[in-house]
């Protein structure tokens, strides 16, 4: 079992950035892929980002590429995701997700294990 808890999230001006942590219990943090997704209000939750189990591969949805930058530090048990040139569309609950993959992508049936999010609201 792997618990997965969210924290980084806030209220932040257009054009403003955050870093958003999710910390992961367990002794297998570094054998698992992770990923971040997001739900904004009335819409379906959708992927974000992901990396690999080393961190030598991400992935990331294309209205996120060049703003968001994805992580993970293995040692802390911690993968974080790097929010820069937030827009109001950014606005949602953002989710960490872990997959019992090396490598895992979009699809949130590759995810075993999910936190409970952290809310972004970006203001005009």
């Amino acid at each position: 079992q792997v618990q997965l808890v969210e924290s980084g999230g806030g209220l932040v001006p257009a054009g403003g950035s955050l870093r958003l942590s999710c910390a992961a219990s367990g002794r297998t943090f570094s054998s698992y892929a992770m990923g971040w997704f997001r739900q904004a209000p009335g819409k379906e939750r959708e992927f974000v980002a992901a990396i690999s189990w080393r961190g030598g591969t991400t992935y990331y949805v294309d209205s996120v590429k060049g703003r968001f930058t994805i992580s993970r530090d293995n040692a802390k048990n911690t993968v974080y995701l790097q929010i820069n040139s937030l827009k109001p569309e950014d606005t949602a609950v953002y989710y960490c997700a872990a997959a019992r993959l090396r490598v895992a992508g979009p699809a949130q049936n590759e995810y075993d294990y999910w936190g409970q999010g952290t809310q972004v609201t970006v203001s005009s």
